[in-house]
């Protein structure tokens, strides 16, 4: 699998997004999520493809299980070569949705979503009512979406050597909440830099802002993929 920092496209429109594609005269591996898949539908997987890059499609299911499972099924008959679910929504439900993803013929990775990289142990304890260590709800779930067959999960760069211990190096390891020391941190809380993401067994890492928002994107990604390269 294609292990080149992902390009979180955070986009409105795909004329938003060809400006900044075609600043780059390589394939990529990029990020389509909620904002720019919803407001352009699936012809915008299709044009992205036609450029030549891979996509991870960061949709994040959480519904039932059939329900997840039949979305799935539409998913996988797009090109793309990463998918998420939310592991909360429980064994069932990720097993459903690699079902529905296979049946589709897609032979793209699933990967779960354990703790979004906005969230805080605080928060956790207090809004999800969910209480202990943020690590170990992490852990917690990175076991069950192994159990349930998936291929790895989203969690933050400071989790990926628990979850590499808990449930083997082969386990994919997602890591959004990416920033070299200069960028601003955002909305994100668990937060890296690429050096510390690679010493702590990320298996990828998904840059967003840092990247599409400096004033040399070109410049700035090939000098993360460096730091991610070390």
């Amino acid at each position: 699998m294609n292990t080149n920092p992902i390009i979180a496209l955070d986009f409105k429109s795909m004329d938003e997004v060809n400006r900044f594609l075609k600043q780059f005269n390589t394939s990529l591996f990029v990020k389509v999520g909620m904002e720019l898949y919803l407001q352009n539908g699936p012809d915008i997987i299709k044009q992205i493809r036609a450029m030549g890059h891979d996509i991870f499609l960061d949709l994040k299911l959480h519904d039932i299980p059939n329900t997840v499972g039949q979305a799935m099924k539409g998913l996988g008959k797009l090109d793309i070569q990463l998918v998420n679910v939310h592991a909360a929504g429980g064994s069932i439900m990720m097993k459903s949705a690699l079902e529905g993803l296979r049946e589709s013929g897609s032979d793209a990775l699933l990967i779960a979503v354990t703790q979004l990289t906005s969230t805080s142990e605080a928060m956790m304890n207090r809004e999800q009512n969910i209480q202990g260590s943020i690590n170990d709800s992490i852990i917690n779930y990175a076991q069950l979406t192994h159990e349930s067959g998936l291929d790895g999960v989203v969690c933050s760069p400071n989790e990926s050597q628990l979850i590499t211990d808990a449930v083997g190096k082969d386990f994919l390891k997602v890591t959004p909440g990416i920033r070299t020391l200069e960028d601003a941190k955002g909305d994100q809380i668990r937060i890296a830099t690429p050096e510390t993401a690679k010493a702590n067994g990320s298996t990828h890492i998904v840059v967003g802002r840092s990247i599409t928002q400096d004033a040399n994107p070109v410049d700035k990604y090939e000098l993360i993929k460096k730091a991610w390269e070390m």
